[in-house]
């Protein structure tokens, strides 16, 4: 089995590497976030282990990016520096699996690899189509569509629109868009984000007369907004 380890210390990645082998797995060391967005669609992996602190990327945000480019993610586990409570918790509600606190035991991380790769042999798949309001988005075609009208839309537009219905009300900046549904470097031009906030304006009908509002704030980004929607 393959596992991806996304981890930004080498002496520790060093020594969890060493573990995993030990016990039987392949791993695939990245240092950080965006070499492994951009590797992940060519590989699979039966799990991923992450740190939550990178130097480019945050833990969660590299998870997410991996949410829009497949219909299932492997087993995740976060490696965090803390052991209050409320670190946890923010651990679990970004969507992991499960997590170690550091400094890591061996035991406990196997422990935690093999509970992890054994339940996700019985977990079914998880739902195709998503609905929000009148647009409904099927991950498997990757199609968009309201009121039975399909929306044709390239691969990056439906990622996009994907994450700004995930995030409603939530303001993206453009960095934040680049690094997470392009995979890219926030340091690269970001006019792309702007003409594709536009295709999907037209294209989704993202406009107060459809029940949608996606704004630009100058000099920040965009946030979509419902607008009164039944």
């Amino acid at each position: 089995m393959k596992i991806a380890l996304l981890e930004d210390d080498p002496v520790f990645a060093d020594l969890v590497t060493l573990w995993l082998e030990e016990a039987g797995f392949r791993v695939d060391h990245f240092r950080c976030g965006l070499d492994f967005v951009r590797k992940y669609p060519h590989e699979h992996y039966d799990l991923c282990i992450f740190d939550w602190g990178l130097p480019d990327m945050q833990g969660p945000d590299v998870m997410v990016s991996l949410k829009l480019r497949a219909n299932k993610l492997p087993p995740l586990i976060f490696f965090t520096g803390h052991s209050e409570e409320q670190e946890i918790v923010s651990v679990l509600e970004a969507g992991a699996d499960d997590y170690v606190v550091k400094p890591a035991s061996r035991a406990i991380l196997l422990a935690r690899v093999n509970a992890l790769l054994r339940r996700a042999n019985t977990q079914p798949s998880s739902d195709l189509c998503l609905e929000f309001g009148p647009l409904k988005f099927d991950t498997k075609l990757r199609m968009a569509s309201m009121d039975g009208e399909d929306f044709k839309l390239t691969d990056k537009e439906f990622d996009l629109a994907l994450y700004f219905m995930k995030n409603e009300g939530i303001l993206l900046s453009r960095s934040h868009l680049m690094q997470v549904v392009w995979g890219a470097s926030p340091d690269i031009e970001t006019r792309k984000v702007d003409v594709h906030v536009s295709h999907l304006r037209t294209k989704l009908k993202l406009t107060p007369e459809y029940g949608w509002k996606l704004t630009s704030i100058y000099q920040q980004g965009y946030r979509l907004e419902r607008n009164n929607y039944p």
